[in-house]
């Protein structure tokens, strides 16, 4: 058995030491968790906006560079437009065609909606100022009928009167229909210039009451009904005038 008070060792306390080393650990790993933190948290307003998108206008009629200028909220006015453009404009400002694409810079990407609606109110603008496309020409039946209607719609361009009902009663009467009918034994065939096509006009009379437009070939069923009604207008008012050998 020990004597008292000799040789005593200390007691370290377990609860003493569970804290220094929660205390040393806690210190440890609290400095790299503050530091990641802050290292991580950026300063407010530093975030980047994204990068301005140039933008082009097309011009209309009745644009003007101050409109446009206007319009766009374009920097600098119609003078920094126009020098943007000078190369696309030339040295007068004041003279703008329309279709012409024009550089505005940039747009704020704060108001793409609107810079999206511009954009399409000048492509329609630019759309309806183009040309309407030429209609398509009218057809018509390789026959008889058809030949007639063409020739009545060309003689109404050129004011030459006539119906489909009196051409179409000399035209049998004539030629049955034929346009290769030719006439070779009558006074006009005696003297060289027979009678040919639909209305059997001779060479005289078609070259001198051709319609421009048509057919040069006498045989051409449209150019042979366009001139021998021109010729009737001329000497009897009209085809439907005419009801025998003219």
């Amino acid at each position: 058995m020990p004597a008292k008070g000799k040789h005593r060792r200390a007691k370290f306390s377990p609860l003493h030491r569970s804290i220094a080393f929660a205390g040393t650990g806690g210190a440890v790993l609290v400095l790299p968790v503050l530091g990641a933190t802050a290292a991580a948290a950026a300063p407010a307003g530093t975030v980047a906006k994204p990068a301005a998108a140039p933008t082009t206008y097309v011009v209309t009629a009745g644009d003007s560079l101050a409109k446009i200028a206007q319009e766009h909220s374009v920097s600098g006015g119609w003078e920094s437009l126009y020098e943007s453009n000078r190369d696309v404009l030339g040295d007068n400002p004041g003279l703008i065609r329309p279709g012409l694409k024009l550089t505005l810079g940039t747009a704020d990407t704060a108001e793409p909606r609107q810079a999206a609606e511009r954009a399409d109110r000048s492509e329609r603008d630019s759309a309806s100022a183009q040309p309407a496309a030429a209609p398509a020409k009218k057809a018509y039946a390789d026959n008889l009928d058809g030949w007639i209607r063409e020739s009545l719609d060309i003689m109404a361009q050129h004011g030459i009167p006539g119906t489909y009902e009196g051409i179409h009663r000399n035209v049998m009467r004539e030629s049955s229909g034929n346009p290769l009918a030719i006439n070779n034994w009558d006074v006009n065939a005696a003297a060289g210039t027979p009678s040919k096509g639909l209305l059997q006009v001779i060479a005289p009379t078609f070259t001198a009451y051709h319609v421009p437009g048509t057919s040069l070939d006498s045989y051409d069923p449209v150019a042979n009904i366009t001139a021998a009604c021109n010729y009737a207008a001329d000497r009897y008012g009209s085809i439907d005038n005419v009801n025998g050998p003219y």
